[in-house]
């Protein structure tokens, strides 16, 4: 049988790019990068290359330790590389889709990785398509390549005037034979640093993948920055596109990033130790333990203890070997999916009165699950705090949400999902104080709580249906 019990209860950034440059073994560091930013995307990966004459290509379907072998790798030579992870989203699985995308046309061979979502991509691909461009995937990112392919003017120039007509949040690297570029959106709504390894340049989506090459974090992407790198390791700055105000995704420091990472200057694991502290202080309530809901409510765990003097305990336990799909007895068994995975400690809950944290709350289906193993295990309340504001709105610039009427926040009240999930009590961190929390300065986009998007969606209410990918 299928085991999906919380595969769409929670947001699912949809791809991570990782780049480096003047680097001897660039493919294999390429896929240690990779590996660290595996939880950005589970579906697929790819890497390219280039030795200066030509571009090299490898992708496929799966996990990045099971696609790049030596073997492989050893097919992948040369002193550049991108590469990309893709998210398994609820779709066909689809090798054309897997980037990075390589093409070869009058200017050479281009390759683009990609993380994001451009709101006008079906506008720009419906203008190509009337000019005789033919397309061979369903990514808002082969509109980009075709621009780019189209366009008389270096590859720098360009990429520019691509992203001059595109919309939307993306953080993206281009390599040819002899040039590697990076660009993040003038908003900076996704992530993306800049690294060192000896005379190499590493380029990510976030800080976690320089730790296993050896790298150090020199700096984030500045909003609307493109960099362009050499092979002899020199690089250049510009900044081509006008000045927006700041607007990076709060989700990321909520759920998205891996709590090791440093997003724009920021600690991910101490931001998200603050939203605990912060959401003690704004809803408090008298209770025996605290515990989360393993891996992503740990720290706003550990913060709401430590702010609310309730110890920490373990109470549901999680198994990290349970995958997609299991076999279920003939004699079904309640909640069946989510015991597999989260087990809940009846020596730890009987008799206590329960803080549950979590980082989000998106359908309420995982957690309504969760609060009934938790009761059947003997707790006498059970109080559910949620690390984030009340999320009403879906993201449209690379993530994989439900629509506006699959949220629950959305459509119940705050008493009324209480009731639904079967709490006695429920309470979500405010705006202001998960703002506070992340510390950075500068704004941000809030779209997913508010319904304030920075960036106008002009696709909506189009015909044409694509999957996007997002890079």
């Amino acid at each position: 049988m299928s085991l999906s019990h919380d595969e769409h209860d929670h947001f699912r950034d949809e791809c991570g790019v990782f780049a480096i440059a003047n680097h001897p073994e660039a493919a294999n560091l390429t896929y240690l990068g990779l590996h660290g930013l595996q939880h950005r995307g589970q579906e697929s990966a790819g890497i390219v290359t280039t030795d200066g004459e030509q571009l090299y290509a490898y992708r496929r379907l799966g996990l990045v330790s099971e696609i790049f072998t030596p073997k492989n790798l050893e097919k992948l030579p040369g002193r550049m590389a991108i590469g990309h992870v893709r998210y398994s989203t609820s779709g066909e699985s689809n090798l054309s889709n897997a980037q990075p995308l390589a093409v070869h046309c009058g200017k050479g061979s281009i390759a683009i990785a990609h993380n994001g979502n451009l709101t006008n991509a079906l506008h720009l691909r419906e203008e190509l398509e009337n000019q005789g461009a033919i397309f061979q995937t369903t990514t808002d990112t082969e509109v980009l390549v075709h621009q780019v392919a189209r366009s008389g003017r270096s590859m720098r120039d360009a990429i520019c005037d691509a992203l001059y007509r595109a919309k939307g949040a993306y953080s993206i690297v281009f390599l040819n034979k002899n040039k590697m570029i990076c660009v993040r959106d003038p908003h900076g709504i996704r992530p993306l640093c800049i690294g060192k390894v000896n005379d190499g340049w590493v380029v990510a989506s976030e800080s976690v993948a320089f730790e296993l090459i050896g790298a150090d974090l020199v700096r984030d992407v500045e909003p609307g920055e493109m960099i362009i790198f050499t092979p002899d390791g020199k690089m250049e700055s510009i900044k081509p596109f006008p000045a927006a105000n700041r607007r990076g995704c709060l989700f990321e420091y909520v759920y998205f990033a891996r709590p090791d990472s440093i997003i724009d200057e920021v600690s991910v694991y101490f931001s998200r130790k603050r939203m605990g502290e912060i959401l003690a202080e704004e809803s408090p309530v008298e209770a025996d333990i605290v515990i989360p809901v393993p891996d992503s409510g740990m720290a706003a765990a550990l913060g709401y203890s430590h702010r609310s003097g309730i110890p920490f305990e373990q109470g549901l336990i999680r198994s990290h070997y349970v995958g997609r799909t299991f076999i279920e007895p003939k004699q079904s068994i309640r909640n069946f999916g989510v015991k597999l995975k989260l087990n809940p400690s009846r020596l730890v809950l009987k008799g206590k009165r329960v803080v549950v944290i979590d980082d989000s709350l998106v359908r309420g289906t995982t957690s309504r699950k969760i609060i009934e193993n938790i009761r059947k295990s003997g707790a006498k309340e059970v109080h559910f705090r949620v690390s984030s504001p009340p999320i009403r709105h879906s993201c449209k610039y690379g993530i994989d949400t439900p629509t506006d009427e699959e949220l629950i926040a959305n459509e119940m009240s705050l008493d009324e999902i209480a009731s639904h999930i079967g709490v006695d009590s429920l309470a979500y961190l405010s705006i202001p104080g998960l703002k506070k929390a992340v510390m950075e300065e500068g704004g941000f986009c809030t779209a997913c709580f508010d319904g304030d998007y920075p960036v106008e969606y002009d696709d909506q209410g189009k015909k044409l249906q694509l999957r996007f990918e997002g890079l």
